[in-house]
């Protein structure tokens, strides 16, 4: 296993294989970071996620969040959310990434994790509603949480950590190739919102 601590350029490939990951490091400067962050936690419509896990309807404590340029229908762990407007800070947001990136996005699934204790399981963004090898850009905000990858046959492992206002980009084959996990920890204490811009196909695409 390997750990990249404060892996910061952007046009280097995380993954050895397989996929393309690149992070940016930190797009937002501290102040700015804490400025949106608060914003989201106070603006955004959260609610306890819902999964579908062998039959049974689990609550999480963590809360998400589903915004699009349309009321865009998007199903994983079994359910199905219907996106809400874009709000003004998300539309700020959405510009800044999509100026580092170079790609557009016409959505994006928010998660707020309270403290080191939430987390989410090893999976792959590989949901038919979205793009096929499209841009999955992720932001963080709040607290520093190590995030992981996990090649699906060979069972090799990178992780790195995600610092506050840091940016990290998934592209290409990776999901087919790759799972990724927030795992949980017992030294973080604070909160932590993810934002990860997507794109949907639209019903005249699929």
């Amino acid at each position: 296993m390997e750990l990249f601590e404060r892996e910061k350029d952007p046009n280097k490939n995380i993954l050895p294989f397989d996929g393309t990951v690149n992070y940016f490091g930190k797009v937002l400067d501290q102040k700015e970071a804490d400025k949106y962050f608060s914003i989201l936690l106070d603006s955004i419509e959260w609610k306890n996620d819902e999964a579908i896990i062998f039959g049974k309807k689990i609550i999480t404590k963590r809360k998400v969040a589903w915004y699009g340029e349309e009321a865009f229908e998007y199903t994983y762990s079994k359910t199905t959310k219907s996106a809400l407007p874009w709000t003004q800070a998300l539309l700020d947001l959405k510009l800044l990434i999509e100026k580092q990136t170079g790609d557009t996005y016409n959505s994006c699934l928010l998660n707020l994790y309270h403290d080191g204790s939430e987390g989410m399981a090893w999976h792959s963004d590989a949901e038919k509603d979205l793009k096929k090898h499209g841009s999955i850009a992720s932001l963080s905000l709040g607290a520093e949480r190590k995030f992981a990858f996990k090649h699906k046959e060979t069972k090799i492992k990178k992780e790195l950590i995600l610092e506050n206002g840091s940016l990290l980009v998934m592209k290409g084959s990776t999901q087919n190739y790759w799972l990724h996990r927030l795992p949980p920890t017992k030294r973080v204490f604070g909160p932590r919102v993810n934002l990860t811009f997507r794109t949907i196909l639209k019903k005249r695409d699929l």
